[in-house]
């Protein structure tokens, strides 16, 4: 709407809204030129208006709509009435085409009822429109079709004998798209043979009203000769009689079936070369499988050395760091004894056993890693281990975090190491601080869950009854690409020197190890919850086994120890134990020596011995050997390794040997002397 003197736009506007029309007033007539579009359904201008304007660009849009679109003007006089006795007004209508004059003042049905013609008049306008589209869009698909089915389309009017076919059924023919291309000359262009089919079936559609299909030979202007197949369909209507139909190169298809008729006639020796054929081939898939396995081999090995290397830095820093804090305290603990300052040696002797104690820790990380770890799984009650820790936690994460624990109502019981999952559980609440910078809250609970055969798919688990303990922050969370690596052995986002990669794999490993699985959810801004899936253990928890290990209890007279391990200072810690607790200690430095001592005629109680032994024998073989010569030899095999590197399980239904025990490095030397203990102590094999 453009009306820009007085209140005609209001008005106008007003009336329209009755009507349900949207009106839009135009501040000038280029805005007004400028909204009129395809969209618009009619337009109210006054004669004042576009008196004395440039309206050209207005004719510009009428000459210019499309064939659908006529759009409806009302134009608002003031006076002369129409075209036929204004001459102002018959230049507009010129000017405007479809054009309806109201002389002002109107009255206000006047005005709505042209309003409403002129929106049922521009309705059909749209109307038209979207079936000129909807044609253009059926004439667009057939040319599609046509053109993915490589087919020309024809169409033969008898009444005038005109045949209209387009540049694709040319092309069938042998003739360029600007050729003219009549009925005549496409019969012509049909092989002699064939021709006389072709007019029989013409004359049966345009006289039966029978579709036909038929393949015939074409001679191209070149004088090639190809096949071609034609569908038509008679067609009657106020035109008169039409064949409209299809036509296809079919040059190629018939020979392939000739060629497919030759083959034919020939089958077993073509069988017999497809065969050789296939051999062939499948010998140089195999090749190219040995060759794609030994790159995959290559790569393997790269990767691990790759790994190797990150290893091998990765424990030299930390263990440098370790060796400086237990070399330097023994410095001091000697300096300090020299100068006779015997009441600082405390210190310097508990610095060292720290650093022992990390170094061990360390150690416990890597083998948990590798799921090589020994573990000393126990019947154990999550809650009360959660209890027991909850004090240490809260000191470790500070005042800043809120701690709070939730235990599951009638908990199962799980069978796991519980030094272990405490070390887990510790690593987990310290992560969780580190991502609280700010403060947050910490929450620890404990559930019995059973697997579903989906759910347990999706955690790598058999079906079945799992306790999980989860760890909840509300720190900075985590993205998919860091939780995809996050148990990633030396993978941290933490500063560099502020961790070392090994937390999150190592509870990983501790949880693969104790048959269960660690499962995290995150997102960032978000916090992270990860939980720790156990299986459940029928068995009660044995409260005797949580107490302290008591002092080792002293040697009966006589009784002996052989201690067989390559590195004396090994040896010379396990002979003064030894010697403290009154045993007699008898030392060799790898199997040969051992097995020596074996063979002799000396009291031997019992054998402690490194499993990795120079000399040809190992510890294992050692063991072995002894008790071929001594069938009631007890052995404590003292270790870095896992205790399933050493110790083979027992066939079912067998019981284990209570004369041959593991015992992992490092360890506490009351632990050593109980063990000893306990071994001379256990029943004697049976005889056979």
């Amino acid at each position: 709407m453009y009306a820009p003197l007085g209140r005609d736009a209001a008005i106008a506007a007003a009336l329209l809204s009755e009507v349900g029309a949207h009106p839009r007033i135009c501040p000038d007539l280029g805005g007004f030129i400028a909204a009129l579009n395809e969209d618009a359904c009619f337009a109210v201008v006054t004669e004042e208006a576009l008196n004395d304007a440039d309206l050209r660009p207005l004719a510009g849009f009428v000459a210019g709509q499309p064939a659908w679109s006529d759009l409806p003007f009302i134009v608002l006089t003031r006076s002369g009435g129409g075209p036929e006795r204004n001459p102002a007004a018959a230049r507009l209508s010129e000017l405007l085409g479809n054009a309806t004059f109201l002389e002002r003042p109107f009255h206000p049905t006047t005005f709505a009822s042209i309003a409403r013609s002129a929106l049922k008049a521009r309705a059909r306008q749209f109307e038209a429109r979207m079936r000129i589209e909807q044609l253009h869009e059926s004439e667009e698909r057939l040319r599609t079709a046509l053109a993915a089915g490589r087919l020309g389309s024809w169409e033969l009017d008898m009444a005038n004998g005109t045949l209209d076919i387009s540049a694709a059924g040319k092309a069938v023919f042998g003739f360029p798209p600007e050729a003219a291309l009549d009925f005549s000359a496409m019969l012509a262009a049909i092989h002699p043979q064939d021709r006389p089919a072709m007019v029989a079936v013409v004359d049966a559609a345009l006289h039966a009203g029978t579709d036909f299909t038929l393949e015939y030979r074409t001679v191209w202007p070149d004088g090639g000769l190809h096949w071609a197949e034609v569908r038509a369909r008679s067609v009657r209507d106020r035109r008169g009689v039409r064949l409209v139909g299809v036509c296809s190169d079919i040059t190629d298809r018939r020979a392939a079936e000739d060629a497919m008729r030759r083959l034919n006639e020939t089958l077993e020796e073509r069988v017999a070369e497809r065969t050789a054929a296939l051999k062939q081939a499948h010998d140089a898939m195999l090749a190219e499988i040995g060759q794609r396995e030994h790159a995959e081999e290559l790569l393997r090995q790269a990767q691990k050395m790759e790994a190797v290397g990150q290893l091998t830095g990765g424990l030299a820093h930390d263990f440098n760091n370790l060796l400086a804090g237990i070399s330097g305290n023994l410095e001091l603990l000697a300096a300090r004894a020299r100068q006779g300052r015997i009441g600082e040696l405390d210190r310097f002797i508990t610095a060292a056993q720290a650093a022992a104690a990390r170094a061990a820790s360390l150690t416990h990380r890597l083998l948990a890693f590798s799921r090589r770890q020994t573990l000393d799984p126990k019947p154990t009650a999550l809650n009360r281990l959660v209890a027991g820790m909850e004090e240490l936690i809260a000191r470790t994460v500070g005042p800043g975090i809120a701690l709070e624990t939730a235990g599951g109502e009638g908990l199962w019981n799980t069978l796991v190491d519980p030094n272990q999952l405490e070390n887990a559980l510790l690593n987990l609440c310290i992560n969780a601080r580190d991502a609280m910078p700010d403060g947050g809250s910490l929450r620890i609970t404990t559930a019995n869950r059973h697997l579903d055969a989906a759910e347990a798919a999706l955690l790598e688990l058999p079906p079945g009854a799992f306790v999980t303990l989860c760890v909840q922050d509300t720190g900075t969370g985590m993205t998919p690409e860091v939780m995809a690596r996050a148990f990633d052995p030396f993978f941290t986002t933490k500063p560099v020197g502020a961790g070392t990669g090994l937390g999150l794999s190592m509870i990983y490993g501790f949880a693969r190890q104790s048959g269960g699985q660690a499962h995290i959810e995150s997102a960032p801004g978000q916090g992270t919850r990860i939980c720790l899936f156990l299986p459940r253990h029928d068995g009660a928890v044995d409260d005797a086994a949580l107490a302290a290990v008591p002092p080792a209890p002293p040697a009966q007279a006589g009784e002996t120890v052989l201690v067989v391990d390559d590195e004396a200072s090994v040896r010379m810690l396990v002979a003064e134990v030894l010697q403290d607790l009154g045993y007699a200690a008898i030392e060799a430095v790898d199997g040969p020596s051992g097995l020596a001592v074996l063979r002799s005629d000396a009291r031997i109680d019992l054998m402690i011995s490194d499993v990795g032994l120079p000399g040809g024998m190992n510890g294992r073989q050692l063991a072995d050997a002894g008790r071929s010569l001594r069938p009631d030899l007890r052995v404590l095999f003292i270790t870095g390794y896992a205790e399933s590197a050493v110790m083979s399980q027992p066939a079912p239904g067998v019981r284990p040997d209570p004369g041959m025990q593991v015992m992992t490095k490092p360890f506490t030397l009351d632990a050593l002397g109980a063990r000893i203990r306990e071994l001379i102590n256990a029943p004697r094999r049976a005889a056979g």
